[in-house]
């Protein structure tokens, strides 16, 4: 049930902090049951509630087949789950202030603060149009573009998602509502230092250091913006 509430209250903060809006998701898997996970009906982040919480298996499918009308882009979460054992957290959003790096051809989205070393040197973009080929509506819609997007998020904690969005993973829901959060953050400093001319990203030690400490802090935050998020209206 923790991991069911945790699931809740992270579609909470993340439209609280302005990561999410009437679109993304988040989903989280146990340990016990590794070969499923668990993420909300389709519905705006803001008003999912325990009630609509469901549980997918790794191609996407719904357990019991209740037929709700499920994301089109659960196949993200249930690619990446695949791929990734060590991942138990998933956030995909649209962050406003991510989105430009995810077109730029000259800036690439790195760590330029502490607080967000698991951007490492250079994240990697995933973009639907080398993958499919052709046009499409830029959505991940299939387990194969989902399959695709996780080769291209590899062993790193977050993919850019060209004209689209980010997908940011961790051991757990909390690591990513607080990486999804800090990369929103990371966006507008270093957005704001390219407009100052030269600036100094972090090395890729500093990165890894910075991780480190940062992933043993991360109930601090979280338990911050929880509480926040309970007192809102």
């Amino acid at each position: 049930m923790e991991l069911h509430q945790d699931v809740v209250m992270a579609n909470h903060i993340l439209f609280q902090e302005g990561v999410l809006d009437g679109f993304g998701h988040v989903s989280g898997r146990d340990p016990a049951t590794p070969g499923q996970f668990i993420i909300s009906r389709s519905l705006a982040p803001a008003q999912v509630s325990l009630d609509d919480l469901v549980t997918l298996d790794l191609e996407g499918h719904e357990i019991g087949g209740s037929g709700n009308h499920l994301y089109v882009e659960r196949f993200i979460h249930a690619a990446i789950y695949q791929e990734r054992s060590d991942v138990y957290g998933i956030v995909h959003s649209h962050s406003p202030a991510v989105l430009p790096f995810t077109i730029s051809k000259s800036q690439r989205f790195a760590a330029v603060t502490h607080m967000a070393g698991f951007i490492g040197r250079c994240a990697a973009v995933y973009d639907s149009a080398v993958f499919e080929g052709c046009d499409c509506d830029m959505l991940v819609r299939n387990l194969k573009m989902g399959q695709d997007l996780a080769a291209s998020l590899g062993r790193q904690a977050l993919v850019l998602m060209r004209g689209h969005g980010i997908t940011v993973v961790g051991r757990d829901v909390r690591q990513a509502v607080f990486r999804a959060v800090y990369a929103e953050q990371n966006a507008k400093v270093q957005m704001t230092a390219i407009t100052m001319g030269e600036y100094t990203a972090l090395t890729e030690g500093e990165a890894a250091l910075a991780d480190e400490t940062n992933s043993g802090q991360v109930d601090r935050a979280w338990n911050l913006w929880a509480g926040r998020t309970r007192q809102r209206p």
